[in-house]
């Protein structure tokens, strides 16, 4: 049994509360407001919960020093906006071997800190050093309130004081999951508030699923563009913190946000909405931090851009709607197609070999590889994706000069040296002449021949060796040329060629 204090009596934190103190735990809920405690003690209800009958074991307090006192678990569980101030009344009787658990779901919108960073900002002030653990998920407290499943996550760094907090809260209706990156679940319980105020506005519009459904999947990529550009693990967006509670909070008819933007849809101003769902709205306090990160790490976020100018500027939601969907056509790919086709060949190849396709695939690039740049890199690692064990051959000195009259910057050792350093290369040979591709098929029993789509057609005669020929795009934003153009003009270099990939014959022998 541990001692637990929750902070904050509104239906989060009493719905907690309720189902610590019905596990065993000794458990104490504290308000700074003297009525609320008085009525809860008396009616043992909540007036948003009225259907949950509250423990008599479970013990209410409005002295801050009292709730602090002896306890191993301090749970904030008050609105974001009262956070600070919470930690700045509890500090002088918080000890450090307590751990502090925050239920609170925001971004101040002064400092950008999240609840856990302002509770350790505060503590720390004090001199204090808790640990502090973000409780986050999909967790509507009107089901939780009836024992309803539910699950959620513990995020702190330091995994064992997350598994902690786990085996505490953990019960037949509270299944428990652990994160490392605090800051990943907290972005995404601030901002997913604000995309179920869109959801609810496009409701009250009369726009239907299909629009919902739309508001929520590009909603989440908004907040992981975010969250990526902050640190924080792509893994969270795709759990239970991230796209589970966005579906709740942005689905649910329980969800105060996504209540009060199909109030703000319907025809009523902002504060009608906030006061017809009576409780606080998370979402419109998450607004301008929002806009500032935004800003900040410069994430473009249509979405959330949308509903601060319906909240915070009076504009039309009518017209926001159409503009959301009169923006410029973009991918919904989060990465270039150049990674996406080296990923899905990595993952080919591992079927095959999972199939029973043990046979080693080799694969074979030329090239100078002087000044070596993404492009090149970009490349090789296309070019292993093809097969298993990737080599390159790299010019020769003496055969860079004479026979294709190329200056380089560096030795054949030096770029050898480079390219080794890389890994999808397995190996690294030298080229010392034209005639010798053909060999290097036989020698090194190659599979598949690449060369970039500037030399497209050129080595088709390599076919007659049994090899597959490939030519690969070539990364259009930079080249070697187009590095040494920045480095020196190459007409004045006496000597090197000035001719074209199609002006050279590559196969003598033809």
């Amino acid at each position: 049994m541990k001692r637990i204090s929750v902070l904050g009596a509104g239906t989060w934190g009493i719905a907690l509360a309720r189902m610590l103190c019905n596990i065993g735990h000794s458990v104490t809920v504290w308000s700074a407001l003297p009525a609320e405690i008085e009525e809860l003690s008396r009616t043992r209800q909540h007036k948003n919960l009225p259907y949950m009958d509250i423990p008599d074991a479970l013990l209410f307090t409005d002295d801050v020093a009292a709730a602090c006192e002896g306890t191993d678990i301090l749970l904030f569980a008050v609105p974001s906006v009262f956070v600070r101030s919470t930690v700045r009344s509890a500090a002088p009787y918080i000890t450090e071997s307590q751990v502090i658990v925050d239920v609170a779901k925001g971004i101040e919108s002064d400092t950008l800190m999240t609840m856990s960073e302002i509770i350790v900002d505060e503590l720390n002030k004090a001199g204090k050093c808790n640990s502090v653990v973000a409780l986050s998920g999909p967790t509507h407290a009107e089901e939780v309130a009836k024992d309803l499943p539910t699950t959620i996550v513990a995020a702190h760094a330091d995994i064992e004081t997350a598994e902690y907090i786990q085996s505490v809260f953990a019960n037949p209706v509270l299944r428990v999951y652990t994160n490392t990156d605090v800051k990943g679940v907290e972005i995404c319980g601030a901002l997913k508030n604000i995309i179920a105020l869109a959801s609810g506005i496009s409701a009250g519009l009369g726009y239907g699923d299909n629009a919902r459904a739309a508001l929520i999947t590009r909603g989440l990529a908004e907040i992981e563009r975010l969250g990526l550009k902050m640190g924080c693990l792509s893994d969270t967006f795709s759990g239970l913190a991230g796209v589970g509670d966005l579906i709740v909070t942005a689905m649910s008819k329980h969800s105060r946000n996504n209540k009060c933007g199909y109030l703000i849809g319907q025809g009523y101003s902002t504060d009608d909405a906030v006061k017809q769902v009576g409780m606080v709205v998370e979402g419109i306090n998450a607004l301008p931090a929002a806009i500032k990160l935004a800003a900040q790490y410069e994430v473009e976020m249509p979405i959330i851009t949308a509903v601060d100018q319906i909240i915070n500027h009076n504009a039309s939601a009518v017209e926001i709607a159409m503009n959301l969907m009169g923006r410029d056509g973009i991918t919904e790919l989060s990465k270039p197609i150049l990674d996406i086709n080296y990923e899905t060949a990595v993952i080919k190849n591992a079927a095959m070999r999972a199939q029973g396709d043990q046979s080693m695939k080799r694969v074979i690039t030329y090239g100078t590889f002087d000044l070596l740049h993404y492009g090149h890199i970009n490349l090789l690692r296309r070019a292993k994706a093809l097969g298993d064990y990737l080599i390159v051959v790299i010019s020769s000195d003496e055969f860079n000069w004479t026979e294709k009259h190329k200056k380089c910057y560096f030795t054949y050792e030096q770029r050898k040296a480079l390219v080794e350093s890389i890994r999808y290369v397995d190996l690294v040979i030298p080229e010392n002449s034209w005639t010798q591709k053909r060999s290097d098929m036989h020698e090194y029993h190659v599979d598949t021949f690449v060369m970039g789509d500037d030399w497209k057609g050129k080595f088709d005669f390599l076919k007659e060796e049994g090899v597959e020929v490939v030519y690969l795009p070539r990364t259009p934003e930079i080249s070697s040329s187009k590095m040494k153009k920045d480095l020196y003009d190459a007409n004045t270099v006496d000597g090197e060629s000035k001719t074209s990939h199609d002006d050279i014959n590559t196969d003598p022998d033809a």
